[in-house]
């Protein structure tokens, strides 16, 4: 039996218990699911289930549940309601404080207060300390639950802060290393307490050289440090040192998900991530750009009717304009794409603006000399007449060079101006890349109107 089916017969044995009321049966098989199991079968009940669901369930064992739901789920609101509002507060306090306050940011503020109002003190002063901070910053993404020790104490007495925190906190792996006013001063790792002695000092063996990020970070910088160091946490701090939470790998996992699909969003001009079938709603979000994408396409097709004169001269002319325009856009549309990876990855963005720009146009330049050559020879064996093929090859090299300087140097112009430079979307290069290859292919077949004339 494969895994699928296995899980298959044990949603169905679920099932059949919130039927038979058999909330024993319920909870021993619910409760013996890996929590992201659990939230499946969470998301696939009804509304009248859940209900039964939650008075078989207290909220701590929900909690874990919510805890690997993504907090983008549309239907996060509508779970959260349909509670017991003391419940659900119950529950969002029994969370990780980090997707406790991802959670909240998705309901008004109304709510957020109500939920708030019925936690503990505690529990609600520390939800409220993570909500101020930027969205997409270090701070939106930490927890503050985790383990923190000082410099001046054993390795015995730093097992036994570790053992009344390790129930509570996100992760035991790294434990950070504090001054008497919190400030950050170094590290030390659950394998350093277990193989040293416990009678040494954790300041002869803590590691002085911490990774920090800073709270006002942007996530993508965060996510960058991860990936460049293998970390599974990284601590966050304020100005002057203090330590404030960590961020977790499993956050950033999530982060490293929504920057490729903005990413891809913004070069195919369309929410990717539009879970809605509603035709009319969908049709909504597409429309602008596609409008606006429409407008452009105008001012290029006013442009070949500017030539209109030269096409009825030499009609053959009209045969090649697509693949010109569609080449040229295909290219710029792959520089774009590379032009936007190397921004994602790049720490070093002056350096690399000319580097990419400068880059990106010497491969446009041997592409579409190679291209070039290519459409040269085919025109001029299937036309027979070496001199249009000249045209439409130069045409193709011009257009494709031209084509990777836009694809490249939009990006990059519009990471200088603070904007996202996936917004440079694939289908807005394209509908330009066609703009400026018809000026290049038009203006170049004027010069040799006399080889290939129609008479």
């Amino acid at each position: 039996m494969d895994e699928n089916q296995e899980l298959t017969e044990r949603f169905d044995q679920l099932n059949q218990a919130l039927k038979d009321n058999d909330i024993q049966g319920f909870r021993e098989a619910f409760l013996d699911l890996h929590i992201y199991e659990q939230g499946q079968f969470y998301q696939s009940l009804e509304a009248d289930d859940r209900q039964i669901v939650y008075t078989y369930l207290s909220p701590k064992e929900l909690a874990d549940m919510f805890d690997v739901i993504e907090e983008d789920d549309e239907n996060m609101v509508d779970y959260l309601s349909e509670m017991r509002p003391a419940y659900a507060a119950t529950m969002l306090a029994e969370m990780y404080t980090d997707n406790a306050v991802d959670l909240l940011n998705t309901l008004d503020k109304k709510q957020t207060a109500k939920y708030l109002s019925l936690m503990t003190a505690e529990a609600a002063s520390e939800i409220k300390e993570l909500l101020h901070y930027e969205d997409e910053t270090a701070g939106s993404l930490m927890t503050t639950e985790f383990v923190s020790i000082v410099a001046n104490q054993t390795v015995r007495s730093a097992m036994y802060v570790l053992k009344n925190a390790a129930d509570v906190a996100e992760t035991i792996y790294y434990i950070y290393v504090v001054d008497t006013d919190n400030k950050l001063v170094g590290v030390i790792s659950l394998r350093d307490l277990i193989i040293n002695d416990e009678d040494t000092m954790i300041a002869d063996i803590l590691n002085e050289r911490v990774m920090s990020v800073h709270v006002g970070d942007d996530q993508e910088d965060v996510a960058q440090t991860f990936r460049d160091y293998d970390f599974l946490a990284l601590p966050v701090t304020d100005y002057d040192d203090h330590l404030l939470g960590i961020v977790t790998v499993d956050d950033i996992i999530d982060v490293i998900d929504d920057e490729a699909a903005s990413d891809y969003s913004g070069l195919a001009g369309v929410n990717v991530e539009e879970v809605s079938e509603n035709p009319i709603k969908a049709s909504s979000r597409r429309l602008p750009w596609l409008i606006t994408l429409l407008f452009l396409g105008m001012a290029t097709a006013s442009l070949i009717s500017h030539y209109e004169e030269l096409v009825s001269e030499a009609s053959i002319l009209a045969v090649f304009i697509s693949l010109i325009t569609g080449t040229a856009g295909n290219a710029g549309t792959q520089s774009l794409a590379v032009a936007v990876r190397r921004l994602a990855i790049n720490d070093d963005k002056e350096n690399s603006f000319m580097k990419t720009v400068v880059g990106e146009v010497l491969t446009g330049l041997f592409t579409g000399a190679i291209t070039g050559l290519t459409i040269f020879a085919i025109v001029a064996v299937w036309k027979q007449n070496p001199i249009l093929g000249f045209v439409i090859g130069m045409a193709m090299m011009c257009a494709i060079t031209v084509a990777n300087l836009a694809g490249s140097l939009i990006p990059m112009l519009m990471d200088k101006l603070g904007f996202d430079p996936a917004v440079a979307s694939g289908p807005f290069i394209t509908t330009l890349s066609d703009l400026t290859s018809v000026l290049i292919y038009f203006n170049i077949a004027s010069l040799f109107m006399n080889y290939f004339i129609q008479r």
